[in-house]
C-alpha cells in the first residue's frame, strides 16, 4: 500500500510537471496603489514552495520585492484553506497534502515610479514581473499564463509576451520570460509602426498637447532602422517601448521591450546640456530635453542585442534570489552608452557636434573623477551590487562608473580597430561577430569577447585590454584623436578657484556640503560631508553667494570658514587654489587632413 501511495504521488507530480502556472491580476481599488494576484499552481506533492525574485534583470541591486507582499493565503481545489509558513524572506511553503493543485492569493503594494518596480494608481498600472509574480521553487521550465481584470474605464493592456486567447491575457514560456516582460494597463495612446517587417509599439502614458506622439514614434523608428541595418535584422516578432511621461527618470531593458520614464515636456525641449564636465557644485536638476530622451531610447534598445541576447556568461541562467556577479558591465552597459549617442547621429537625429559633445561629457566625467585612479573598471563592474547602486558621498573618490568609463573605452576601442584595419573594420564588426558566436543561451566570457576583438582587428589586443580594464592607468586618447582628426579644445579663460566642495541642492536656505573630491584644498583642510557653511572671514555667506563669494579673495591666500558640524560651531582654514580648467571638449582639428575628415564621416555613416 505504501509503495502504491508513493507511486500515485510520483504519477501526480509527473502529470503536473508541465502544467502551467496561471495568474489572475485584479485592481479592485487602484487609487490605493494595490493589486491583487491569484495564482493556480500544480502540486501533487505534500509540500509546495513558492518564491518571489529579490531583484530584476538589468538592475544590479537586491531590492527585496517580497517586502511589498501582504495577505498571503493558500487553498486546495475545493477552496479549503491550507496551512502555510514563510521559510525565507521571499519564500512561502504550502502544505498541499498531495492535492493536484493549489491556489494562492496575495496583495502587492505598487507605488514605486521606478523602472525596477511597480506602479498602480487610478489612471494606469505598470507592472514588472519580478515584484509581482511568485513561482514554484525548483519548478524548471514551465509556462506561465497571466490574465488581467481591468477596472472600469481602463480599455487597454499591452506586453511583450504572446497574447492569450482571452482579452488582456498573456503567455510566457517560462519564468524568465515572465520576469522580463512588463505589462501596461490603462488608456495611453499607443503608436504603432513597422520596421523590417516587425511590429513596434510606443506607449506614451501621459501624452498630451506638449508631446507629439506621432513625431516621437517616427524618431524611434529611425533608431530601430539603424540598429536593424547594423545587425542585419530584428530578432523578435514585436517590440514595445513603454514611455511613461511621469516626471520620473531611468530606463530598463527587457527581452523585447523597454520601460522608460521621462518628463512630459522633454520631447518639446530642444535645449542641450552645457559642454564640458558637469560642475559638481551646481544643482543637478535640469529640464529633460528631446536629445536626452532619444538617447535613452537608443541606449535601452541597443540592449536588445548587448545584454538580452549577447550577454556575459555569468548573467544566465539567473539566480533571482542572489547576486549574479560579472566583470563585464563595462561592455554590457558602457559600450551600450557609447552606441546610444552614436546611433542618434547615424539616424540623423543629432549632429556631429552633438555627438562629439556627448563623448566629451563622458571623457570629462571620467577624467574629473578621482576614483578612476583607485578602482579598475572590471572591478567596478564586479562591485556593482555594492558600488554604483549604493553610492555614498565618498564614491567619486574610490570608484568609477562602468557606464562612463565603458563608454570611453568603447570610443577608443572602435578607433583602435579602425586604425589597425585601415578603416575596413570597426567595433560594429566585433559586436556583430560576438553576437553570431555568443548570442545564444550560454553567453561569453571576458576572454572570449577579447578574442573576438582580436579577430576583428587582426591583431592581439591583450595588453591594451589589460591596461584599460584591469588597471587604473590613464587611458590614451592619442590614437583616437589622430585617426579622426580631432583634438581637445585648448583651455580657455583664466585660472579658476578650486575647492573640491559639492553642496546639496535640496536644502533651501543652507549651504550643506554633500561631498568632497580627493586631492582638493577642502579635502585636505578637514571639511566633512554634512558640514554647513555659515561664513567666510567673518562675513555671512548665503546660498546664492556660494561659491562666487570666494572670488573676493586672491588665489594663494587662506580664508577662515565658519561651519556648523552636528550643531557645533568651528572654524576651518581653507587655502584658495586656482587651477586652469582642463579641457576635455572634442572638436575637429583646423588642420585635419582630407583622409581624417573621411574617417570621421565614416564613423557617423558606416
Amino acid at each position: 500500500m505504501k509503495r502504491f501511495f508513493l507511486f500515485l504521488v510520483w504519477l501526480c507530480a509527473a502529470l503536473n510537471a508541465q502544467e502551467p502556472l496561471r495568474y489572475t491580476v485584479r485592481f479592485p481599488q487602484p487609487h490605493t496603489h494595490y493589486l491583487e494576484v491569484a495564482a493556480q499552481a500544480p502540486a501533487g506533492t505534500p509540500e509546495v514552495e513558492l518564491y518571489m525574485a529579490a531583484w530584476t534583470p538589468g538592475s544590479y541591486l537586491v531590492r527585496e520585492y517580497s517586502r511589498f507582499v501582504e495577505d498571503f493565503r493558500a487553498r486546495d481545489p475545493r477552496g479549503r484553506a491550507l496551512r502555510w509558513e514563510k521559510t525565507r524572506k521571499n519564500r512561502w511553503k504550502v502544505y498541499a497534502g498531495g492535492a493536484a493543485s493549489i491556489e494562492v492569493s496575495y496583495r502587492v503594494y505598487a507605488r514605486e515610479m521606478s523602472v525596477q518596480g511597480n506602479w498602480v494608481d487610478s489612471s494606469f498600472a505598470m507592472l514588472n514581473g519580478a515584484p509581482t509574480f511568485m513561482t514554484l521553487a525548483g519548478g524548471g521550465k514551465r509556462r506561465h499564463e497571466v490574465r488581467l481584470e481591468l477596472p472600469p474605464g481602463w480599455k487597454k493592456s499591452i506586453s511583450g509576451m504572446k497574447e492569450g486567447t482571452a482579452p488582456h491575457s498573456w503567455i510566457a514560456e517560462d519564468f524568465d520570460e515572465l520576469v522580463d516582460c512588463p505589462i501596461y494597463a490603462g488608456n495611453a495612446p499607443i503608436h504603432e509602426f513597422t520596421v523590417a517587417g516587425r511590429k513596434h509599439y510606443l506607449v506614451n502614458e501621459g501624452e498630451g498637447p506638449w508631446w507629439d506622439g506621432a513625431a516621437s514614434a517616427r524618431d524611434v523608428a529611425k533608431i530601430v532602422e539603424v540598429y536593424a541595418r547594423m545587425f542585419g535584422g530584428l530578432p523578435y516578432e514585436k517590440y514595445v517601448f513603454f514611455n511613461l511621461l511621469t516626471g520620473a527618470g531611468g530606463g530598463l531593458e527587457h527581452r523585447n521591450s523597454t520601460w522608460m520614464n521621462t518628463s512630459r515636456w522633454s520631447y518639446g525641449n530642444a535645449q542641450e546640456a552645457p559642454a564640458g564636465a558637469p560642475d559638481p557644485s551646481a544643482p543637478r536638476a535640469r529640464r529633460p530635453a528631446r536629445l536626452g530622451w532619444l538617447g535613452l531610447v537608443s541606449h535601452e534598445y541597443f540592449h536588445l542585442w548587448n545584454v538580452k541576447r549577447l550577454r556575459p556568461v555569468e548573467l544566465g541562467p539567473f539566480d533571482y534570489e542572489n547576486e549574479n556577479y560579472t566583470r563585464s558591465l563595462w561592455l554590457a552597459e558602457g559600450v551600450t552608452s557609447y552606441y546610444g549617442p552614436l546611433t542618434l547621429a547615424r539616424a540623423k537625429l543629432s549632429t556631429q557636434q552633438q555627438l562629439l559633445r556627448a563623448m566629451s561629457q563622458a571623457i570629462a566625467q571620467l577624467q574629473s573623477t578621482p576614483g578612476r585612479l583607485v578602482t579598475p573598471v572590471e572591478q567596478a563592474s564586479f562591485d556593482a551590487w555594492i558600488g554604483l547602486y549604493r553610492a555614498t558621498e565618498n564614491s567619486p573618490n574610490v570608484t568609477i562608473s562602468y557606464y562612463t568609463k565603458g563608454q570611453v573605452i568603447g570610443l577608443l576601442l572602435d578607433a583602435k580597430i579602425r586604425r589597425l584595419t585601415g578603416g575596413r573594420r570597426s567595433l560594429d564588426d566585433a559586436m556583430r561577430l560576438a553576437y553570431q558566436q555568443y548570442g545564444g543561451e550560454r553567453g561569453y566570457t571576458p576572454q572570449e569577447f577579447r578574442a573576438v576583438c582580436n579577430e576583428t582587428a587582426g591583431a592581439v589586443l591583450s595588453d591594451w585590454f589589460r591596461r584599460a580594464l584591469e588597471t587604473t592607468e590613464e587611458l590614451d586618447y592619442s590614437e583616437m584623436l589622430d585617426w579622426y582628426g580631432l583634438r581637445f579644445r585648448p583651455a580657455q579663460g583664466r585660472p579658476q578657484l578650486v575647492t573640491g566642495i559639492t553642496v546639496s541642492a535640496g536644502i533651501p536656505g543652507r549651504i550643506v556640503i554633500s561631498g568632497l573630491r580627493r586631492g582638493t584644498p577642502a579635502y585636505g583642510a578637514g571639511f566633512n560631508a554634512g558640514d554647513e557653511i555659515l561664513a567666510v572671514n567673518g562675513f555671512r555667506v548665503r546660498p546664492e553667494q556660494w561659491p562666487s563669494h570666494l572670488d573676493n579673495y586672491k588665489p594663494g591666500t587662506t580664508v577662515e570658514v565658519l561651519i556648523a558640524r552636528r550643531d557645533l560651531l568651528m572654524t576651518l582654514k581653507l587655502p584658495l587654489e586656482a587651477r586652469t580648467p582642463e579641457s576635455w571638449t572634442l572638436e575637429a582639428r583646423p588642420d585635419a587632413t582630407a583622409e581624417q575628415k573621411s574617417r570621421l564621416a565614416a564613423w557617423l555613416n558606416p
